[in-house]
C-alpha cells in the first residue's frame, strides 16, 4: 500500500472510533441524573464507600456552587465526551490493532495482540483506582483543608469537574506502563534486570512525573499519584521477568 492508501485506512479507523464515541456520548448525555448524582458527584457525600471504610473520613460533605450561567450545560457536554472516550478505549485499541496488524510478522502479532488487550484492562484499572481512591482522597483533603476557620471553602462546579476528569484520565494513561514495558521487553529493548538496576533513578523520575501531571499541584495529591506509579514500575519488573532478550 502507498502512503495515501495507509492514510485512507487510518481515516476509516478514526471515523469508526468517532462514531462509537458519539453514540456513547448521546447515551451518557441522556442519563444525566444517574451519571452525575450516582457517579461523578458521589465522592462529595459522606456515604461514599471509601469514607465508610477508612476511619477518620466519615462525616465529610462538600457543597459545590456554580457562578457561571452556562457552566452547568457545558459541564454536562464535556463530561459526556470524556466518559464516552473512556468507555470507547477498548474499541479504539481494537481498531488500532486492526490497522497495525498487517505490518507485523506472525511472531510479532501474538505479542502485540496480547499487549493491546493488556492495555485495555490496565486502562480501566487505572480509571477505577483513580475514581475509587485517588480522586476521593484528593477531594477529601483539599475540600476540607482550611488555612483559617474564618475562611470557608466554596468549591466551584468547574473546579471539581476539571479535577475529576484530569485525574481519571491521567490514572488511566499512567496504568499503561506495564503494557509498554511488556512490549519493550518482547522487543529486547529492556529487561527486568535493567529495570531493577535503575530502580532508584526511576523513583526520582516518577516523582517528577507525578508533580507534572498532578492537576492541583499540592504535595498530598502528588504522593497519592506517585504511589501507584511506583507500584506499577515494580509490576513492570515482575511481568518482564523471564522474557528472553
Amino acid at each position: 500500500m502507498t502512503f495515501w492508501e495507509h492514510l485512507d485506512e487510518l481515516k476509516k479507523v478514526l471515523f469508526r472510533s468517532a462514531i462509537v464515541i458519539a453514540v456513547l456520548m448521546v447515551v451518557i448525555f441522556i442519563n444525566k441524573n444517574f451519571v452525575f448524582d450516582k457517579v461523578i458527584l458521589a465522592p462529595i457525600h459522606s456515604n461514599f464507600f471509601l469514607y465508610k471504610w477508612l476511619p477518620g473520613l466519615s462525616g465529610f460533605h462538600l457543597k459545590l456552587i456554580n457562578i457561571d450561567l452556562a457552566a452547568q450545560f457545558f459541564t454536562h457536554v464535556n463530561v459526556s465526551i470524556v466518559l464516552a472516550f473512556i468507555l470507547a478505549v477498548p474499541y479504539i485499541l481494537y481498531e488500532l490493532w486492526g490497522f497495525v496488524k498487517p505490518a507485523l510478522y506472525e511472531k510479532e502479532k501474538k505479542s502485540v495482540r496480547k499487549a493491546f488487550g493488556f492495555a485495555s484492562i490496565l486502562f480501566f484499572c487505572g480509571v477505577v483506582v483513580g475514581y475509587l481512591f485517588v480522586f476521593p482522597l484528593t477531594v477529601r483533603f483539599l475540600g476540607s483543608y482550611q488555612v483559617s476557620t474564618a475562611v470557608s471553602n466554596n468549591i466551584s462546579l468547574k473546579s471539581y469537574i476539571s479535577m475529576f476528569t484530569q485525574l481519571i484520565l491521567i490514572m488511566g494513561l499512567v496504568f499503561e506502563m506495564p503494557a509498554l514495558a511488556l512490549v519493550l521487553a518482547k522487543l529486547g529493548i529492556i529487561s527486568d534486570k535493567l529495570l531493577k538496576k535503575y530502580r532508584k533513578h526511576a523513583f526520582v523520575i516518577l516523582l517528577i512525573l507525578s508533580a507534572i501531571i498532578t492537576p492541583s499541584g499540592d504535595a498530598f495529591t502528588l504522593m497519592v499519584v506517585a504511589t501507584p506509579l511506583y507500584l506499577l514500575y515494580e509490576f513492570s519488573i515482575f511481568i518482564c521477568r523471564g522474557i528472553n532478550k
